[in-house]
């Protein structure tokens, strides 16, 4: 780990292990590791430390759902082969929807991400649609490209 705000979440995520199994032998818990260089590592950064701060923080799936229609059938050489395909329903959530709704001292957050780290840069139109709706309801809507300044932004916030 490379910087500041990855650390204290580790450290953060070892203390809560420690409170929650108080009789397990401290030398024996393995340490919490976080990346932030993609786009799940980063979401799951973002989310523990929203949560291990006395937050809440939940992932938004707007992808819909997998139907798979495929089945193994035997040929009459004794063949197996599978046939059909698998299509996606579409999802329900809005056009846009950011990637973490979490609500931090009392306010409505909603997390957009976008890994630096993977060239992840640019908004959609339905994502600008979206943070525009949810700034004029009075929400927060960020975007994050690192823990590090996710890290800072909160820290930031919440004094």
């Amino acid at each position: 780990m490379n910087n500041q705000g990855l650390k204290k979440l580790a450290e953060l995520a070892l203390k809560d292990i420690e409170n929650r199994y108080p009789n397990f032998p401290k030398h024996a818990i393995p340490q919490p590791k976080y990346i932030d260089n993609t786009s799940n590592g980063l979401t799951r950064c973002v989310i523990d430390w929203i949560e291990l701060n006395g937050f809440q923080a939940e992932r938004i799936n707007s992808m819909g759902r997998q139907i798979d229609k495929r089945k193994t059938v035997t040929d009459v050489l004794g063949n197996k082969r599978t046939v059909g395909s698998v299509t996606w329903t579409k999802g329900s959530s809005q056009k846009g929807t950011a990637d973490i709704s979490a609500t931090i001292k009392g306010r409505s957050v909603k997390i957009e991400i976008k890994c630096e780290a993977t060239g992840d840069h640019y908004q959609s139109e339905d994502q600008k649609r979206y943070q525009k709706s949810i700034e004029r309801a009075g929400g927060i809507y960020i975007i994050v490209r690192t823990f590090e300044d996710f890290y800072v932004w909160l820290n930031k916030f919440i004094d």
